[in-house]
């Protein structure tokens, strides 16, 4: 039997499992026979691959009444797309009673304050199929909404998020969820904390340079590992029955830094090549520290102190952090609005 590759020796001899973060049916399969365990999509993802591939999603297209309003359409094109992937993970959701085979959908990245329209969304998503993760932003008034979500049963997977603040904010509410579920006899949803650790790497090198902060890029690249192994410490000590969700990797070096940890990994089919490149180490280094003069050099800058600190934002304050409302735009104007635009037949 041929040994396993990278991808499948960290979903078969770690506590780490995996999640394909692609909305293309061809890569998720590529995925899924390396061991993927769930998908994560997102407006933009989504919009990749409905205006790139329109021959795959050409029935899909054809299903949707030019008669509904631009938000409702992008919806149910949402729908076609994520129920796609749902039936290809649904025999792992049944196999292992839900633990595994989710399928993110997100709602609407305009609306990250609107608490009514996200709990309506979230609920309809939820309708979809057995193995939806709804994905809202974790912002204060989505935290409201995961909160009474998860409290009726609703899986959500809270994205948008960046920094250590965010997750525990996030874990708290779910096991504040959680506990009125089962007083009521539910069964509570289960919730995936986003740690977006690239993109916030991203936004702290700009900062850097802008303040021509005296920091190295080798430390940059550090920033958001430092904010998940701290998150990760702190999810262990508090006995948090959420997994983290480390995504937005940039390199090898985000997987390979957090490999062994109780997490799960949002990785994209070009971070899955790399790793299925000959010499990638193969050893659990989640315990390893990020080097305490780099965590210094690195706390010279106030956005990162923000990220890394558990006390370091308010939850009214995440939708006005910087690396929030630069992805909000993103998902909104390149891909919600794009979706909302395509040409139907």
């Amino acid at each position: 039997m041929a040994s396993p590759n990278y991808l499948q020796w960290l979903a078969t001899e770690t506590p780490t499992t995996w999640w394909h973060d692609s909305a293309d049916p061809d890569e998720l399969q590529a995925g899924l026979g390396h061991a993927a365990t769930g998908v994560t999509t997102n407006p933009l993802l989504t919009a990749r691959t409905l205006r790139g591939r329109p021959e795959v999603w050409s029935e899909a297209l054809a299903g949707v009444s030019r008669d509904l309003p631009g938000e409702r359409k992008a919806e149910e094109l949402m729908r076609a797309v994520v129920t796609r992937a749902a039936r290809m993970l649904l025999p792992q959701y049944d196999a292992t009673q839900g633990r595994l085979g989710y399928v993110c959908g997100q709602v609407n990245p305009g609306r990250a304050g609107d608490r009514e329209t996200m709990a309506a969304m979230a609920r309809r998503y939820h309708a979809w199929a057995p193995n939806i993760a709804v994905k809202l932003p974790a912002t204060a008034a989505a935290l409201d909404v995961l909160e009474d979500c998860v409290a009726e049963g609703i899986t959500i997977t809270a994205t948008v998020s960046f920094t250590v603040p965010q997750v525990l904010a996030i874990a708290e509410r779910h096991r504040a969820g959680s506990a009125r579920a089962r007083a009521a006899g539910t069964t509570p949803g289960r919730c995936f904390p986003v740690l977006m650790v690239g993109r916030l790497d991203d936004y702290l090198r700009e900062v850097a340079h802008d303040r021509r902060a005296a920091v190295e890029d080798a430390d940059l690249r550090q920033a958001g590992l430092a904010v998940a192994k701290r998150a990760y410490a702190l999810f262990r000590e508090r006995g948090y029955e959420c997994r983290l969700l480390p995504a937005a990797l940039r390199g090898t070096y985000h997987m390979t830094e957090l490999a062994g940890a109780e997490m799960v990994m949002s990785i994209a089919p070009n971070i899955q090549a790399k790793l299925l490149e000959p010499g990638v180490p193969r050893e659990c280094r989640i315990d390893r520290p990020v080097p305490a003069d780099v965590l210094r050099r690195l706390q010279t800058i106030p956005e990162f102190v923000r990220a890394y600190e558990p006390d370091g934002m308010a939850p009214e304050e995440f939708i006005t952090y910087g690396p929030t409302q630069r992805t909000l735009a993103q998902f909104t104007d390149a891909g919600w609005l794009l979706i909302e635009g395509i040409k139907l037949p």
